[in-house]
C-alpha cells in the first residue's frame, strides 16, 4: 500500500500538468493605460480618449452580440451610445483648439482585448468583459480627470471634465455586476 501511494503522489503533478494542458486559460487582457503625456498635452490626450472609445465601443458591441445576459446586454449598448458621444465632444473640442486628430485606431494592447473577447467561450464571455471594463474604465477616468485638471488646451478640458461623470457611471456599473449587484443604467 505504501509503494502503491508512494507512485500516485508522485504522478499526480505529471497528471495535472497534462490536464491543465488541453484546459482553455481565458485571462483577462485589459487595454493597456494611455501614456503619461496624454494627461497634459492635447495631440497625446486626444489620440488616448479616442483609443479609449473605440476600444469601448468595439468591445462593446460584442457584448451587445455575444452575451446571454439582458444586463449585460443593456449594459454594452448604452456604452456604445456614450462613447459615441464622448468621441463626438473630443473631436469637437479638438477642433476649437485647432487640432485636425486623424481617425482613431487600437493600439496593440487593445487589439488583443479585442481579440480575447472574439474568441471567448460563450460561457466565459461575461466575466471577460466586465474584466476588462473594469480597468479601461479605470484607466479612462485616470485619463479624463488628468487632463481635465493639468491639460494644455481649455476647450479639452472642459470636455475631459464632462466625460468624468460618464466614465464613473460606467465604472460603477461594471464594478457591481462583476460582484453580482444589480446595476442601474437609469440616467446614465
Amino acid at each position: 500500500m505504501k509503494t502503491y501511494l508512494s507512485k500516485l503522489y508522485r504522478s499526480l503533478p505529471l497528471a495535472f500538468a497534462f490536464a491543465t494542458v488541453n484546459s482553455p486559460v481565458l485571462a483577462q487582457t485589459p487595454p493597456p493605460p494611455p501614456p503619461a503625456a496624454a494627461k497634459v498635452q492635447a495631440e497625446p490626450y486626444v489620440m488616448a480618449a479616442g483609443r479609449s472609445d473605440l476600444y469601448e465601443i468595439s468591445s462593446s458591441r460584442l457584448a451587445v452580440a455575444k452575451s446571454r445576459n439582458p444586463a449585460v446586454r443593456r449594459y454594452a449598448a448604452m456604452l456604445i451610445k456614450h462613447h459615441q458621444r464622448t468621441t463626438a465632444a473630443t473631436l469637437s473640442a479638438a477642433k476649437k483648439a485647432g487640432l485636425t486628430p486623424p481617425p482613431a485606431t487600437l493600439d496593440t494592447g487593445a487589439a488583443a482585448s479585442i481579440a480575447e473577447l472574439q474568441t471567448a467561450p460563450a460561457a466565459d464571455f461575461d466575466r471577460l468583459y466586465l474584466g476588462q471594463q473594469v480597468p479601461a474604465h479605470q484607466a479612462a477616468l485616470d485619463l479624463h480627470q488628468s487632463y481635465g485638471t493639468s491639460g494644455d488646451q481649455a476647450p479639452l478640458r472642459m470636455s475631459a471634465n464632462k466625460a468624468v461623470p460618464v466614465v464613473k457611471q460606467h465604472l460603477t456599473a461594471a464594478e457591481k455586476m462583476q460582484t453580482g449587484e444589480p446595476a442601474s443604467h437609469q440616467g446614465m
